[in-house]
């Protein structure tokens, strides 16, 4: 039986979380901030994390166009319990991954740039 798009993208993001488990939860999510498809825990709330990261990606947007460093490629932030990074997925989606505070960061942002190269493909 065939996988739909959907299936697909969250199977690609199960397989960046067994190759990078520094990665505790993930998620793609569309500009508008609708989630498109997720591999996040059931006590993490879909539609918070979608919110969140569409402002968090427009926000960033805006202050790498305006601060001339060009079209933006990746957000990340850094708490107490871990990171919150977002990689571009095209022009119509992101990328969200949960890391924990000790995470290897490189190659975190290595696996998720693969896997957005991945994902980029499900939107042509």
């Amino acid at each position: 039986m065939d996988l739909t798009p959907t299936e697909q993208m969250v199977a690609r993001l199960r397989q960046m979380q067994v190759a990078s488990p520094d990665i505790e939860a993930s998620a793609v999510v569309s500009v508008d901030g609708l989630i498109i498809a997720s591999a996040l825990p059931n006590e993490v709330e879909e539609d918070r994390v979608s919110a969140m990261s569409a402002a968090m990606l427009s926000l960033g947007e805006r202050i790498s166009t305006e601060l001339g460093r060009g079209s933006l490629e990746q957000v990340y932030i850094k708490g107490r319990e871990g990171f919150v990074i977002l990689t571009s997925i095209g022009s119509e989606a992101v990328l969200t991954a949960l890391a924990g505070p000790h995470a290897k960061l490189g190659l975190v942002f290595l696996e998720m740039r693969r896997a957005a190269t991945d994902l980029e493909r499900a939107f042509v």
